[in-house]
C-alpha cells in the first residue's frame, strides 16, 4: 500500500494537537481541507484513527497504533531527502538559499559577496518562494539555509538566528481618506477590508492582516492576492488594504499605491533559518556568520 507522506504528516500534528483547527493552523492549511486528508487516509487504511467530538479528535486504538510508527517513519524520510538534496548540492560546490520576497534584500548582495570571499569555487544558488510557502524551501529540502520573515508556520523545527527587526506598514489606496496622514493608529483601520493571501495559508496570512493584535471579528477581507502583482494591483483598485514590511516602500512603489507606519502593531522579523541536520555543514555555518556579521554591521 502506498501512502502520500502529506497524509502522514496530516495525521502526526492532528494526533498530537488533538484538536482539528489547532492541527489546521500548524500545518498551514484550512480545517475542511485537514479534514479531508484524514478521512482519505482513514479509508486507504481501512480503519478508523481517531473519534471525533465537541472537545477534539482522540485516537482509537489503530490510531494509537499509528500514531507509534508515523513520527518515526516522517523523521526517516525527512533526512533521507533532505540529505540527498543537499549531497548533490556540495558536490556541485553550490550552496543552495531560500528567501522570501523583500526578506533581506537590502543585505543579500553583501552577504553573497561576503561569503564568495571566503569560499572560491563555491556560489549561492538564490532561490525566490512565494506566500504559498513561508519556510521559502526548507519544508521540502530544496535549500541548505533560507532567508525568511519570522514568525512561519512550523519556524519551531528549524535553527534561527535572527537578524533584524521591521515596521509593519500598511499599504492602501491612494484615494483612501487616511492617505494623507504621516501615521496612522491600528484601531483606526479595524473594519477596513483587507487584501489577503488564501484561506489555506492559515495564520500566516491572519499575521499579514493584523489579527494578531486586534479582534478577529474586526477582519474584513476584500480581496484574494496570491503574488505581490496581483496584491498590489487589488490595492490600487480600491479592493482593501495590506500590512507589509517597511522595506516594500523602497521595492515596490506603485502609482496609486501608498505606505504609511503605522501605530499600535508589533514588527516583522527577518532570520536565517536552517534545518538541525545542517549544523555539521561548515558551508551552512559560514552563510549563517555572513548573515549575522553583514546585518549587524
Amino acid at each position: 500500500m502506498d501512502i502520500d507522506t502529506r497524509l502522514l504528516r496530516y495525521f502526526v500534528a492532528v494526533a498530537e494537537e488533538g484538536h482539528l483547527t489547532r492541527a489546521a493552523q500548524r500545518l498551514y492549511v484550512s480545517q475542511p481541507a485537514l479534514t479531508k486528508q484524514i478521512k482519505q487516509l482513514e479509508q486507504q487504511l481501512g480503519v478508523e484513527l481517531f473519534v471525533r467530538s465537541r472537545t477534539g479528535m482522540a485516537l482509537t486504538e489503530p490510531g494509537r497504533v499509528f500514531a507509534e510508527y508515523a513520527p518515526g517513519l516522517l523523521t526517516g524520510w525527512d533526512h533521507m531527502l533532505r540529505e540527498t538534496k543537499s549531497g548533490a548540492s556540495r558536490a556541485a560546490k553550490v550552496l543552495r538559499v531560500g528567501f522570501i520576497a523583500s526578506a533581506a534584500n537590502e543585505f543579500t548582495p553583501e552577504i553573497v559577496a561576503a561569503f564568495g570571499a571566503a569560499h572560491s569555487g563555491w556560489r549561492i544558488d538564490m532561490r525566490q518562494f512565494g506566500w504559498t510557502d513561508p519556510s521559502a524551501g526548507l519544508d521540502d529540502g530544496d535549500v541548505d539555509a533560507a532567508l525568511v520573515r519570522l514568525p512561519f508556520p512550523g519556524h519551531e523545527r528549524y535553527r534561527t538566528e535572527e537578524l533584524f527587526e521591521e515596521p509593519r506598514y500598511i499599504a492602501m489606496p491612494a484615494t483612501h481618506r487616511l492617505a494623507d496622514r504621516e501615521e496612522i493608529d491600528f484601531e483606526e483601520l479595524w473594519g477596513e477590508p483587507f487584501v489577503a493571501s488564501p484561506p489555506e495559508n492559515g495564520w500566516w496570512r491572519d499575521f499579514w492582516i493584523g489579527t494578531d493584535a486586534r479582534p478577529a471579528d474586526t477582519a474584513v477581507i476584500g480581496a484574494i492576492a496570491r503574488n505581490t502583482d496581483e496584491w498590489l494591483t487589488a490595492i490600487g483598485n480600491g479592493f482593501g488594504m495590506s500590512f507589509t514590511p517597511e522595506s516594500s516602500t523602497r521595492y515596490y512603489p506603485r502609482p496609486g499605491v501608498v505606505y504609511r507606519p503605522v501605530r499600535g502593531i508589533g514588527p516583522s522579523r527577518v532570520a536565517v533559518a536552517w534545518p538541525a541536520s545542517a549544523d555539521v555543514n561548515p558551508m551552512v555555518r559560514d552563510f549563517v556568520r555572513c548573515c549575522v556579521q553583514v546585518c549587524g554591521a
